[in-house]
């Protein structure tokens, strides 16, 4: 499949600033998701993670996207961006706050960065269409969303065992998984962004955690951008 990736450019050309407009904007996009693709097989190429951090005193976001080799898990590229926070906190619209950074981080990095992993939602949305999807539509590669929380869904917990899984509901429609990556530990909640499906995603997320309760993806992009984020500040005054 042969995909048109929009730069961060194009992206904040027209980028919506209220509410209203942004809902508009969700409600555009969600009909270009692509669910039909099973996504690329875990352990092979590269996956890449992608975070954020803010300082809102001083107007700043800092997004990094770290490019791990799937077989290994060792770093072959990160990249990090820094930009003005370009939408109000409105829950359930957090990717239009985000998301212009994290285009100009893959932007900047010098090779593909194969399935994106989002510390996020991604179907797992009130409205279906959560960072992960939006990323995922806007830049036309492959992603997931791999959450700390549910957000407003339910599920049965997980049978202690690591790989564990339970449906994550919302009334009768599967919209993600909760996911046990370690033993006995809280899991994550694991949902498609884009040109992928659930077992692919959920075979990719215990693929990336073989330490740790969260992807190496996103403990390393987390990382990352918190240190951009204390070298950016040191530059800004506060707003």
């Amino acid at each position: 499949m042969v995909v048109a990736i929009k730069s961060h450019r194009q992206i904040l050309a027209d980028w919506p600033t209220d509410e209203r407009s942004a809902r508009a904007v969700q409600d555009e996009l969600r009909a270009r998701v692509v669910l039909d693709e099973p996504g690329p097989p875990p352990g092979t190429g590269f996956v890449t993670g992608v975070d954020v951090a803010y300082d809102d005193e001083r107007d700043l976001v800092v997004a990094a996207a770290v490019v791990l080799d799937a077989a290994t898990l060792d770093v072959v590229e990160e990249s990090t961006a820094v930009g003005r926070i370009s939408f109000p906190y409105v829950p359930g619209l957090l990717a239009f706050r985000e998301i212009p950074t994290v285009v100009a981080a893959l932007d900047a990095l010098h090779r593909g960065p194969g399935l994106v992993v989002c510390d996020g939602y991604g179907l797992a949305h009130p409205r279906r269409f959560g960072l992960a999807s939006h990323l995922g539509v806007l830049t036309g590669l492959p992603t997931i969303g791999v959450a700390k929380n549910p957000f407003t869904f339910t599920h049965e917990e997980p049978d202690a065992p690591r790989g564990s899984t339970a449906p994550l509901l919302d009334g009768d429609e599967e919209v993600g998984r909760a996911l046990r990556t370690r033993d006995g530990v809280k899991p994550v909640y694991v949902s498609v962004g884009h040109r992928t499906n659930l077992d692919t995603a959920c075979a990719h997320t215990l693929s990336l955690t073989p330490n740790y309760r969260q992807p190496e993806t996103t403990r390393r992009a987390d990382a990352l951008c918190r240190r951009a984020l204390a070298e950016a500040q040191e530059d800004a005054p506060r707003a």
